[in-house]
């Protein structure tokens, strides 16, 4: 066959996957090493075609597959590869760019920066901010730290105890000092007289932590840090994409005083993984943090060059798919896919809040709910493999105070009210 039918036949393939994944089970329904013991423990010799790829996709791997696309996949932060994101995708694998310079790939670099630009206005932040995009938020963070340190010559990095773990990693990885705020009873960072920043290279405030979604108060968080020369990196990965819906923009509160921020389209804007936008007010420091251009890379333009502002070198095209997603659902239809995710997890918390056999643990916030039944926390956690081995459905969980505690995440454009009432009635027949 051609690559054109061959090509078709991957679409068709792709389509026919999206339009059944909700019948397929959530987790994968297999245990480890399953699928190594049916692949061949040598690589092929001849040439195969393509036909036969597509065909043990569909005996072998999809079985080992737990579908992220499904409707009810509730667990970790849900998330959506849409169709023009797919797309994108296989047009930026054609096209296969690596915008080390601006002159190895024009296109690449001025998209990026330009889809960074609209993404940073359709979320309402400040004029100024330049963006990029890495590969994922533990990506992103890591490069503001390297940013943070390189400024400010410390050494010392501060959170929140519900911090997510790329910033334990990150300073773990560049042998820098991490320092855990306590949280106060809303589960956001405590701000009380004793915190000070007088030593610390960088603070990383929350918005939309990933175990309750709580939101760390930034301004004066924000205010404190700068007042002691600190740098301030916002991680609001999950929660950011939110702010494209005007009555979300509460928790930005004091966001346009970062030095740096994170927010993952690949997370809640549809976008396919991987993709982390990262902005800085504060350019040039991030060029000094990351500018070191060896002679095979000098080129006569006076252009930007995306790679002196973060850790990579070669880039991939993934602004393309970034700029098809923007384009094809504009603002208000992401507004419309948010707003609908929203009032499905409120939805659910009411449910379960008006069960005296369960109760919320935490304030339901943007699109999570965090939950548990009536019990031990032996007995929670049987209850979460029992719904997920069902393979109806598929959640997560989390700890607070010592407890278990259930997660149910919902971000994926395909879940509807009725996912929602069927991960609710699956959750209570298992309780049982």
């Amino acid at each position: 066959m051609s690559f054109r039918e061959d090509g078709y036949a991957a679409v068709d393939w792709a389509a026919n996957y999206l339009e059944r994944v909700s019948d397929l089970p959530v987790l994968a329904q297999v245990e480890p090493g399953d699928l190594s013991s049916r692949l061949p423990e040598t690589p092929p010799e001849s040439a195969e075609p393509f036909r036969d790829v597509l065909r043990d996709l569909d005996e072998l791997l999809l079985p080992a597959l737990t579908n992220w696309q499904h409707p009810r996949f509730f667990a970790y932060f849900a998330v959506t590869a849409s169709e023009p994101g797919i797309l994108a995708e296989l047009i930026a694998a054609t096209l296969n760019q690596v915008a080390i310079t601006w002159r190895a790939s024009p296109a690449s670099t001025e998209l990026e920066l330009r889809v960074a630009d609209w993404v940073r206005q359709l979320l309402g932040l400040p004029d100024g901010w330049r963006g990029h995009i890495e590969d994922t938020a533990s990506t992103s963070t890591l490069a503001a730290l390297i940013a943070a340190r390189h400024v400010t010559g410390r050494n010392v990095v501060v959170c929140s105890e519900h911090a997510h773990s790329s910033v334990d990693t990150a300073a773990r990885m560049l042998g820098m000092e991490l320092r855990k705020v306590p949280a106060d009873d809303d589960l956001r960072m405590r701000v009380d007289d004793g915190l000070r920043f007088d030593d610390v290279a960088v603070v990383v405030p929350t918005v939309g932590t990933t175990s309750f979604a709580s939101v760390d108060p930034v301004r004066p968080i924000a205010e404190r840090a700068h007042a002691a020369g600190a740098w301030v990196h916002v991680d609001a990965a999950y929660a950011g994409p939110s702010w494209i819906c005007e009555e979300e923009r509460w928790s930005q509160d004091g966001v346009e005083l970062a030095d740096s921020l994170v927010v993952n389209p690949h997370k809640w804007l549809l976008v396919p993984m991987d993709c982390s936008l990262l902005w800085t007010s504060r350019p040039d420091d991030f060029r000094l943090a990351f500018s070191l251009v060896p002679e095979y890379l000098r080129t006569p333009e006076d252009a930007y060059a995306l790679s002196e502002y973060g850790p990579a070198l070669g880039r991939r095209f993934r602004s393309l798919k970034l700029w098809a997603v923007l384009r094809c659902y504009g603002r208000e239809g992401l507004q419309r896919i948010l707003r609908e995710h929203v009032r499905l997890a409120e939805l659910f918390a009411t449910w379960v809040d008006a069960d005296p056999e369960w109760e919320l643990v935490a304030p339901q916030r943007f699109s999570l709910v965090v939950f548990r039944r009536n019990g031990t926390d032996e007995e929670n956690a049987e209850l979460l493999e029992r719904v997920n081995a069902s393979g109806e459905m598929f959640i997560s969980h989390t700890r607070l105070n010592g407890r278990y505690v259930l997660r149910l995440a919902i971000g994926n454009a395909r879940t509807t009210q009725d996912d929602v009432r069927r991960a609710w009635d699956v959750l209570r027949q298992s309780s049982r």
